[in-house]
C-alpha cells in the first residue's frame, strides 16, 4: 500500500502545485493593476506640472501669442477680401464661358458613330 499512498502524496502535491500557481497568477494581475494606478497618478501629475509651467509662460509673454493671432487673424481676412474681389471681378468672365459653352450645340454626327451604324446596319 505503499505505492497507493505515494500516488495519493503526488496528487496531494500537485493540487497545492496548481493552487499555488493560480495565486501566482492572481498576485500577479493585482500587482499590474496597481502599477498601471501608479503610473495613471504619475503621469496625471506630470501632465498637471507641465500644464501650469505652460500657462506661467505664457501668461509671463504677456500676450504676444495674442498678438500673433490677432495679426493672423488680419493677414486671413486680407486674404479671403483679395479673393472675394477677384471672385466679383471673375464671376461674370465664368458665366459668360459657361453660356457659351452650354449653348454650342454641333449638329455633326461624329464618324466613328457613321462606321458603328454602317457596320450595324450593314451599308
Amino acid at each position: 500500500m505503499n505505492s497507493g499512498s505515494g500516488i495519493q502524496e503526488l496528487m496531494a502535491a500537485e493540487t497545492r502545485a496548481s493552487q499555488i500557481v493560480a495565486e501566482a497568477r492572481i498576485a500577479r494581475g493585482d500587482r499590474m493593476k496597481q502599477a498601471k494606478v501608479d503610473a495613471d497618478e504619475l503621469i496625471k501629475t506630470y501632465r498637471m506640472e507641465q500644464q501650469d509651467a505652460f500657462d506661467k509662460k505664457a501668461a509671463a509673454d504677456g500676450g504676444s501669442g495674442g498678438n500673433a493671432s490677432a495679426k493672423l487673424q488680419a493677414e486671413t481676412q486680407q486674404d479671403i477680401q483679395a479673393m472675394q474681389a477677384m471672385f466679383h471681378k471673375n464671376a461674370q468672365k465664368a458665366v459668360d464661358v459657361l453660356l457659351s459653352k452650354c449653348c454650342e450645340v454641333s449638329l455633326e454626327v461624329p464618324t466613328a458613330r457613321v462606321r458603328a451604324t454602317q457596320k450595324l446596319y450593314g451599308k
